[in-house]
């Protein structure tokens, strides 16, 4: 008899978003990502990080400072657009992206030119800000369906 307490896709795939937002090094928000085509096989995955090639020690990580230069602000690549940019599939048109935190507008602009149709995510805590209102009206705009992730309430334990 077949096991009937297996995760759903959405659980699946928005765990490995939050499995991947582990990897950053942001002190003060983790954010991961996750791509699947429409045979539910992941495509990419990408967290909130510095770009390839900048020593993350070096760079500010700082919410604050005297100029945006001395925050992370300018620097960090949202983890949206690492998992578009980390792909190594090919199109991504028609693909879902699971992600742990609502998109800004500026991710929302790269998820529309790239192709994904569904955004699925975990948390909207800026909803409220400009970035964010802009997101919405680009998705609804261009199409793109938004899903607030919905939990079974399975607790799901990592182990070996």
């Amino acid at each position: 008899m077949k096991r009937n307490d297996y995760i759903s896709w959405d659980e699946y795939f928005m765990g490995i978003a939050m499995l991947s937002a582990q990897r950053s090094k942001d002190n003060s928000t983790q954010v991961g990502a996750c791509i699947v085509n429409d045979q539910h096989k992941i495509v990419s995955v990408g967290y909130n990080g510095m770009p390839t090639g900048c020593n993350d020690d070096d760079m500010p990580w700082e919410r604050d400072g005297n100029t945006s230069l001395d925050t992370k602000y300018p620097f960090v690549c949202h983890a949206e657009l690492n998992a578009i940019l980390n792909s190594s599939f090919g199109s991504l048109s028609g693909c879902t992206l699971y992600v742990t935190l609502f998109p800004c507008n500026e991710c929302a602009k790269a998820i529309i030119q790239s192709g994904i149709k569904r955004v699925v995510y975990y948390n909207n805590k800026y909803a409220g800000t400009d970035a964010v209102k802009a997101s919405c009206i680009l998705f609804d705009k261009c199409g793109i369906e938004t899903i607030e992730y919905s939990s079974s309430g399975k607790d799901i334990i990592l182990s070996v």
